[in-house]
Parts: C-alpha cells; sequence; structure tokens
C-alpha cells in the first residue's frame, strides 16, 4: 500500500527530506525511515526513480563514520550523502533497525533484520516514487542487514555494495571463530547499549552505565545474567549472554542474518559489490561471500580489499603501520568512495554503460615493500600497492609450505627425525595480550592495525612492558632465514598442527608475522602482525558435536587465521607465533571443559605441539610470483 508522506523538509538544492516515516513490519512494529527525494520548485517530484536504501543500527540521522573522503577533517552528514545520489536521480531511504534510535521494538543483534528488510523493500516497490528498483549500501551492521534481506530474495532487489559485513557464517567470522568467541561483541554491547531506548530515555540507567570500568569487568569474565556491564539494559545482555553460550554449530547459527552460506542459491542473481581491508574483522566473511556468491557464474561481482581498518578505507595507516598515499581508495581505486557507489548504481539502476563493469573482478592491496623506516608520524613505513586478479583464490598463486622445527626454524624441509613436542603450560589467568591485528568495535578495551607484537602499557593486559610476545614461556616462535628475494604472499593462510594436551578441552593459537630487520629506527627490528587465527579443541571433530580432549590423544586441529596479501621483502623474515591465547579479542578457555560461556572455575594446561618426522606441524601459505 502507498503512504501519505509527512511534510517535506528542505536540506539542500533540489534535495527534500520526509523525516521519521513509520514503516510498518509484519508483526506491526513500525521503522523509523527518513525519505530524500529530489525536488523541484519546492514541490517534491512524483517519480518514479530508482530507490538506495541502508538500514542501520547507528542512528539514521547520525554521521556514519566510513562517509569520509581523502582530505575530509570528519565525516559527512546523512543529509550530504543522500543529496548527491538525489541530485543524480535517485530516492534514498535511511532507516532505523527495530528496537534502536527512532524504530519501536526490542532490539536482538542481528536476528529480526532478514524479515524487516524484506518488508521494507515490499512497501517501497508499491509507493509510487519508486521504479521497482531498489539497490542497497552500507557499511558493517549495515552490510549484516543487506545480506539478511537478500537471503529472502525480497521483491526490488536490484543491486548490493556489501561494505565490511554481511556474514557468510557468523559462527566461524563475526560471533565466533575457530569454536572460540570473539569479545568485541562485549564491547559492542556495552557501548551501543548506550544509546538503546531505555537508556535515552532513562537518565539514571544512562549513568549508570557510564559509570561502570569496563577494564575492571574484562577481568570478571565469563559474564553471567545481572552480573555484567550490560545488566542495565537486560535485552542487550540477554542476546549477548545467548551468543557468547552458544558454542555449538546448530539451528540457532543457521538463521537468516546469521548464515548467508546455507541460502546463497536463494539470493536474486543481481550484481553485487564486496569490499573489507586486511585489518578488518569481516575478511572471512567477504571472501565467502564472494566465493559463494560466485557459484552461478553469471552474477556480476566486484571485490576490493584494503590495507587499513574496518571501513577506514581512505586512510593511509592501521595502528602504527603506513601503507603511505597508494592505500587509500579515493585518488587511486575510484575517485572517491562515494563516486565508486555513484557510479556502480549508475550501471545497474540507472542502466548507464559506464564502463564499471569492465573493471578488474578482483582488487588487492599488497601491503609491503616500503623503507621500513619511521615516517614523520612516527608510523613504521611498509608500504604497499593496489594489484588486480581474474578470481578470489588468485589463479596463478602457488602453495608454500613451511614445517615447524623443534629449533625455531620455519622451512620448506619438513622435519628429518623424531623429536620432543614443544610443551608449554598454558594458564588461563595469564593470557598471552592482543597488540592489534584484524580487530573492530573493541574500544576501549583493545584495537585494531598493525603493531610490533611487544608488550606496551597501551595494550590491555601487557604485564611486562618491552618485551616481545615471544619472550613468554608459553608463546611458540618459529621463523624463516631472512629471505632471498621479495615475496608476496597473497591468499588464505592454513595452519596444521599435531597437538596435545592433559585437559579436557584447550585452545590453540596461530599468527603470521612479517619480521622487518633491525634499523636505526627499530634498531631490535619490527614484529608486524599480518593475521591470526584460534581453535578450540572440542570442536576437533566436528563444530556440531563438541567433545572432551583425551589424555595423550594426538590431536590434528587446522587454524585459519583471515587471508592475507603482503609483500615480505628480501631480508625479512616470515614468522609463526603457535599459543593458546588471544586475549582480549577472543574468551579464554577455562581448559576444563565447562560449557561456553559458564566456565568459573579454571586451570592450567600442559599443551604441545608435535613437530616431528611423522607428525609434522605446518603452515600454508600462498605465494604469488609477478612482474610490476
Amino acid at each position: 500500500m502507498t503512504t501519505n508522506l509527512p511534510e517535506p523538509e528542505l536540506v539542500g538544492d533540489g534535495v527534500f527530506v520526509h523525516r521519521d516515516v513509520m514503516v510498518a513490519m509484519r508483526d506491526g512494529i513500525r521503522l523509523a525511515s527518513d525519505i530524500y527525494r529530489p525536488a523541484k520548485a519546492g514541490t517534491p517530484l512524483a517519480g518514479p526513480l530508482p530507490v538506495i536504501l541502508e538500514r542501520t543500527a547507528y542512528g539514521k540521522s547520525e554521521r556514519s563514520r566510513s562517509e569520509i573522503e581523502v582530505g575530509m577533517d570528519r565525516p559527512m552528514t546523512r543529509s550530504e550523502v543522500a543529496s548527491h545520489f538525489v541530485r543524480h536521480g535517485y530516492v534514498v531511504i535511511y532507516q532505523d533497525c527495530r528496537g534502536r534510535y527512532g524504530s519501536e521494538g526490542e532490539f536482538t543483534k542481528y536476528l529480526a533484520e532478514g524479515p524487516d528488510g524484506f518488508d521494507t523493500l515490499a512497501w517501497i516497490v508499491e509507493q509510487p516514487w519508486c521504479n521497482g528498483k531498489i539497490g542497497t549500501m552500507g557499511l558493517s551492521y549495515a552490510a549484516h542487514t543487506q545480506m539478511a534481506l537478500a537471503c529472502l530474495n525480497p521483491p526490488g532487489l536490484a543491486t548490493m555494495v556489501l561494505d565490511s559485513g554481511g556474514f557468510s557464517n557468523a559462527f566461524t567470522c563475526g560471533i565466533r571463530q575457530g569454536g572460540a568467541f570473539e569479545l568485541k561483541q562485549a564491547t559492542w554491547a556495552y557501548n551501543n547499549a548506550h544509546e538503546s531506548a531505555q537508556a535515552q530515555s532513562d537518565p539514571l540507567l544512562r549513568s549508570a552505565l557510564e559509570a561502570e570500568d569496563l577494564h575492571a569487568w574484562f577481568k570478571a569474565m565469563p559474564w553471567a545474567e545481572g552480573r555484567s556491564p550490560v545488566r542495565w539494559i537486560p535485552e542487550y545482555e540477554s542476546y549477548l549472554l545467548d551468543q557468547w553460550r552458544r558454542g555449538t554449530f546448530d539451528d540457532y547459527w543457521k538463521q537468516i542474518g546469521l548464515y548467508a552460506a546455507g541460502h546463497y542459491d536463494t539470493l536474486p542473481d543481481i550484481p553485487v559489490a564486496l569490499l573489507s581491508s586486511w585489518y578488518d574483522a569481516y575478511v572471512r566473511t567477504t571472501f565467502e561471500n564472494y566465493e559463494g556468491l560466485s557459484l552461478p557464474g553469471t552474477r556480476h561481482l566486484s571485490l576490493m580489499m584494503g590495507p587499513g581498518l574496518h571501513g577506514n578505507r581512505n586512510t593511509t595507516f592501521a595502528g602504527d603501520v603506513s601503507f603511505g598515499d597508494n592505500a587509500p581508495i579515493g585518488g587511486n581505486v575510484a575517485p572517491s568512495w562515494l563516486e565508486y557507489r555513484r557510479h556502480w548504481f549508475d550501471r545497474w539502476l540507472l542502466g548507464r554503460d559506464n564502463g564499471i563493469d569492465a573493471d578488474p573482478a578482483v582488487r588487492l592491496f599488497l601491503m609491503g615493500g616500503g623503507s621500513g623506516r619511521k615516517t614523520a608520524d612516527g608510523r613504521l613505513d611498509h608500504g604497499g600497492r593496489w594489484i588486480s586478479a581474474a578470481a578470489w583464490p588468485v589463479p596463478e598463486a602457488e602453495t608454500l609450505r613451511l614445517y615447524l622445527h623443534t629449533d625455531g626454524r620455519l622451512t620448506a624441509a619438513p622435519p628429518a627425525a623424531d623429536v620432543p613436542p614443544l610443551v608449554y603450560d598454558f594458564d588461563p589467568s595469564n593470557p598471552v595480550p592482543t597488540i592489534g591485528g584484524a580487530l573492530t568495535s573493541g574500544q576501549p578495551i583493545f584495537e585494531g592495525g598493525g603493531f610490533d607484537q611487544r608488550e606496551a602499557p597501551r595494550f590491555y593486559g601487557c604485564t611486562r612492558p618491552g618485551l616481545p610476545l615471544s619472550a613468554r614461556r608459553d608463546v611458540l616462535s618459529f621463523e624463516t632465514d631472512p629471505l632471498a628475494e621479495d615475496t608476496a604472499i597473497v591468499g588464505p593462510v592454513t595452519v596444521t598442527l599435531h597437538v596435545t594436551t592433559d585437559g579436557p578441552d584447550t585452545d590453540f593459537t596461530a599468527k603470521l608475522i612479517d619480521v622487518h630487520p633491525p634499523s636505526a629506527d627499530y634498531p631490535t627490528g619490527f614484529a608486524l602482525i599480518l593475521t591470526d587465527g584460534i581453535f578450540r579443541c572440542r570442536y576437533r571433530k566436528s563444530f556440531e558435536q563438541p567433545e572432551p580432549c583425551l589424555p595423550g590423544e594426538i590431536m590434528e586441529i587446522t587454524i585459519e587465521p583471515f587471508a592475507t596479501a603482503n609483500l615480505f621483502k628480501a631480508g625479512h623474515r616470515i614468522r609463526l607465533e603457535i599459543s593458546s591465547s588471544n586475549f582480549p579479542k577472543y574468551d579464554v578457555n577455562p581448559n576444563t571443559g565447562a560449557p561456553e560461556g559458564m566456565g568459573r572455575t579454571q586451570r592450567v594446561a600442559r599443551n604441545a605441539v608435535l613437530v616431528n618426522a611423522t607428525h609434522s606441524s605446518h603452515v600454508s601459505l600462498s605465494v604469488i610470483r609477478q612482474n610490476g
């Protein structure tokens, strides 16, 4: 049914907005939507026109931090972004997700976005100002909302721009990884509870949240009902604990909104642009979506992977590492991120033959190649450049297998003899601290990006400032000799370990590092984290049926850190670090076999990695040999 819109408000030359249009969902809950339309002589144009939709949990009237271009001091407003598209022939709609900001209902993270998105598109296509074609866009949660609605094949959906999100499988990337729980979900719940309807309407609740010491609470995990800093907003605490405790891959994880991989055959055959970055939390999601959506062979796809943090596509650095002026999308891959999206929508919503479909299918930022010196702003000059490929994984990549040796070497030659395993004690009360990597939404506890793997007071949990993490007794470090030539690693990273533990459960972690040699600026070198992963051993046989570990059982496990693209310069070393914790990125395994998220007791686990001829442990990398 069509809807009479509230009186329009002029927001710019030729652009009107109808604010807080309440769109009814199938259950009667109404979602607040701002509708931007072109106007002439003070009257909105009747249309019909194609529509661009963004559904967000972060406030339809709030600035999105992703809407910042090279040279800007702060992000554009929603009105500025919408006006750009409206002036080029579109209607633009921003909508608050259920239970957030101006929308009604209760917020349960991720699970309402499929039906609500479907109902919103069904409403849009019935409006006289819509020509039946709808494109979606948005970063992070606004990418999750896109993929969720697409899994239901809604009316009118003609194209998507999935920006750093859109769960392929939230159990293996985004909420959990390798069986462990991603604690960015805890910081997100706490931070965003401040904007909940309850906190906004009750100043005392908001003050209670603000008075909590999140750093102290991270030392009191796992949280429980009424024993968490989120307890003031029960619906947020409830969904967080529910996801934390669901360690088995069951029907819960196969719901719309969490598991696009189970619905790829339902998605309409429409063009999709996918974007992420190497230090983003959704690297695996992006690549799995690209591969899954490629299967019909008829869908037009575009994939871009930058070097930066989550949504920071136009910065030149991540953490303590600079990638140079080549890094931003704006001015390198496209005139700007805004213009890239406009050209994408012009092609697939307006039908203009502007050549964007002739662009390379895959564009990747190959990190590395810089001077290794310290930049004027105090960052490591790691450098990098954009490369293109016909598909992902890159077809010309060759597998390089490097074996772990008892003396800490990492070589292409497998162990030649039976040697004792490498044994260490993993104490859950003293976990290995997280120092950067592919992270998002972790403030004020942790942050992502490239950092030297050396303890410092600014990183949560560090107790020995100045010492490298490899100095810990519970960290096993393996590295190559200095490389004789530049080596480009571009593709998936797979770590295969043969391990034992004396406990009913434990974790193993893996971290891939580019070791810069000592220099005048970095006298002890710079151990740059590229990617990491984790595996919880109770899931060694399947994620559907966890089983306790048995004493003396030799377990073959596979850790899958995110893919990467890095040029290891000649003279650098490839390092692999193995341990059993990476906190606070992941929750800490108590080693007791307690149900997920419920273990209040802990035990020290004696863990071992086998590196002998019979049970060789190794890492598999993808090497590209190319010129230019």
